[in-house]
């Protein structure tokens, strides 16, 4: 098993227990490379279980979607670099300036505090929206469109990378060249999994095929009798996959 399979694989602590999200870091922090920590669990625990789990070893990605003026993101942006996360989002939809002044700040706070940069991620479209979602709130483009323009908008701005359903990773790497630039997917399941309220979504496999540099699991791994062997059966579809592109990269050659 190679460690960048292990370091692709992200669970989301999405529970409604202080000890049961503990009990899963421990049980899972050798098999996955991070956690993500979204809303429901920090207004739950609030800034001092993020700094208890990286305590433990285990990376964060705080997935708090920040959207508001400028000037309170950037300040949001501040803290959730002083809180020691690996990665935490906005919302693509806030705009450049909204996404510049976060990414300016944690650059700035960053080198001025001694502090590691974390990657800071512009949420381009949720994986439970579809057209009639977009018609609703009176976008006539359809989900691809979107979320192009936005993956763009969020590289113009300086970000490091999106937040997007695995069916739109090709439209991304075409409309961004960075190479760098990352893609995380989530709402993944496995091969065999349902899809349940994830409407734009793909296995971890396909997402790591399609070029996703992080897959997103929650239910399928928090809910499996043997969160373990489940998480470990993940790393085997992800590492597969990687397995099979480096493969198929030197045929081609």
């Amino acid at each position: 098993m190679t460690n960048s399979a292990k370091e692709k694989l992200v669970v989301a602590l999405d529970v409604d227990s202080i000890d049961r999200a503990l009990e899963l870091v421990d049980l899972l922090r050798d098999s996955v490379g991070m956690f993500k920590i979204g809303m429901q669990f920090f207004t739950l625990a609030g800034p001092e279980l993020v700094h208890r789990i990286i305590s433990r070893g285990s990376p964060i990605f705080l997935d708090l979607k920040y959207h508001d003026i400028p000037n309170t993101v950037a300040m949001a942006a501040i803290e959730a670099t002083r809180l020691g996360v690996s990665m935490f989002n906005v919302h693509a939809s806030g705009g450049r300036e909204m996404m510049r002044r976060a990414a300016d700040a944690v650059a700035e706070v960053a080198a001025r505090e001694g502090l590691t940069k974390p990657a800071v991620l512009g949420v381009t479209l949720l994986t439970s929206a579809d057209d009639e979602t977009l018609q609703q709130l009176g976008i006539a483009d359809e989900p691809p469109q979107v979320v192009r323009r936005l993956a763009q908008l969020a590289a113009a701005a300086n970000l490091d990378g999106v937040v997007a359903s695995a069916l739109e990773i090709e439209i991304i790497r075409d409309a961004v060249s960075d190479a760098n630039f990352k893609i995380v997917c989530p709402g993944i399941r496995s091969a065999t999994d349902a899809a349940h309220d994830q409407r734009r979504t793909m296995s971890a496999g396909e997402a790591i095929r399609a070029g996703a540099d992080y897959v997103v699991v929650g239910r399928p791994i928090l809910q499996a009798e043997d969160p373990v062997q489940a998480a470990r059966s993940f790393r085997d579809e992800i590492d597969s996959a990687i397995t099979n592109a480096i493969a198929m990269n030197q045929s081609s050659r």
